[in-house]
């Protein structure tokens, strides 16, 4: 009796854990002048673990420190921006949960350097929410 509660009980536990694998989609209006941002993600899960690509305007990042916890997941990337002539590498952390078959992600920007030099050109920027669908 014992054993079979305990198989229920972990069988419940991993059927309430969200499966993040796959390609997701979003866009957002953020910025002064409303402009759209899109977003694309491809999550490959393992347990507790998050790894896969972020797709940008230029070319795609691999996804760095991602952890899933139920139905929550969190990761970051590094970015190449440019503001002007100087490039930047731009650290964003991602925190995102599951709501409605849709995941809702808070994005910060942790870290900005220059990539020419590696110094610190950090300006703290509001933080971007905004939700994404998973392709079928």
């Amino acid at each position: 009796m014992r054993r079979t509660l305990l198989g229920l009980l972990l069988t419940v536990m991993t059927l309430s854990a969200a499966d993040f694998s796959g390609v997701w989609l979003g866009s957002t209006t953020s910025g002064r002048r409303g402009q759209v941002q899109d977003f694309a993600f491809r999550f490959v899960q393992t347990e507790s673990g998050l790894t896969g690509k972020a797709y940008l305007d230029y070319g795609s990042t691999p996804i760095l420190k991602g952890a899933v916890d139920g139905d929550k997941l969190s990761f970051e990337i590094v970015a190449r921006e440019q503001n002007g002539n100087e490039i930047n590498e731009a650290v964003f952390r991602f925190t995102g949960v599951m709501k409605d078959g849709e995941l809702e992600f808070t994005r910060a920007r942790q870290e900005m350097r220059n990539a020419g030099n590696a110094g610190a050109a950090f300006s703290k920027a509001a933080d971007l929410i905004f939700k994404v669908k998973r392709l079928p």
